[in-house]
């Protein structure tokens, strides 16, 4: 990939870096709360969220996305954040994939394991059995540090991406995700959104709607497009940047 392409490209970076974590972050938490009431992790979500080399999953596009935006993204203030939060995601992936190793001894191995145990209770090799049964005591602790590191590391994210991303305030595709997205948004950054959107569009929340709606007129949404500003207008009656925005988005004349 030319350094030309890649900045060009930085738009749709930031929008695709951003969805993806709170995809992410909505299918781990889930998995994390199954952890919460059973005790068990959930192998398959794992193995989907992470793929493979030859057929990545979200959290590896994820990974490999952000070191690619964070690398090359100079906007002023932009190179520490960005590092920050390729570091952070980089271990989430890294945590993700020892905690799939891990959750598939537990769901493997530890039921032929206990099952064994019982039926050779008294038989020979049963203080190794029992010694060896620790291994599991230990790969369940081992489950519950990544899962706390994960959950701790998605927090600093969240706290980073209100760091970094009002450098890319007016980014349309932001916007656009932001709008189209929110509920997705709000579920992920729970009683962080406001600070968040306040964040990237300060004293003036309705441009996050105009921005929006320029990205979907152009991308030939016009209803959608109605709709966002209609959003801004209740923000902000009278909004030039709205108003400007809907006579572009009016038909010609025939």
């Amino acid at each position: 990939m030319s350094k030309k392409w890649i900045t060009a490209k930085l738009p749709e970076f930031v929008r695709d870096v951003l969805r993806d974590f709170c995809l992410a972050s909505r299918e781990l938490e889930s998995g994390f709360r199954l952890l919460d009431r059973s005790g068990h992790v959930d192998f398959a979500l794992l193995s989907h969220l992470l793929g493979q080399e030859m057929n990545k999953g979200l959290l590896w596009h994820l990974k490999d996305t952000a070191h690619v935006l964070f690398k090359h993204d100079d906007r002023p203030g932009a190179r520490r954040l960005g590092q920050f939060l390729d570091w952070s995601v980089g271990y989430i992936f890294h945590d993700a994939m020892k905690l799939r190793e891990d959750a598939y001894q537990q769901q493997t191995y530890a039921p032929w394991f206990r099952k064994m145990r019982h039926q050779d209770r008294n038989g020979r090799g049963s203080s190794i059995g029992d010694d060896l049964f620790g291994v599991l005591d230990q790969t369940n602790e081992s489950i519950q540090r990544e899962v706390n590191r994960i959950r701790f590391l998605l927090s600093i994210c969240r706290r980073l991406f209100a760091e970094y991303l009002p450098l890319h305030a007016d980014n349309e595709l932001l916007a656009r995700f932001l709008f189209a997205q929110n509920d997705l948004v709000r579920e992920v950054f729970g009683a962080d959104y406001q600070n968040l959107v306040g964040r990237i569009y300060g004293t003036r929340p309705q441009r996050m709607y105009v921005l929006a709606a320029r990205s979907l007129r152009r991308g030939g949404w016009p209803d959608e497009a109605t709709r966002a500003l209609d959003r801004a207008e209740a923000l902000a009656p009278g909004c030039p940047e709205a108003r400007e925005e809907r006579q572009s988005l009016a038909p010609g004349p025939r």
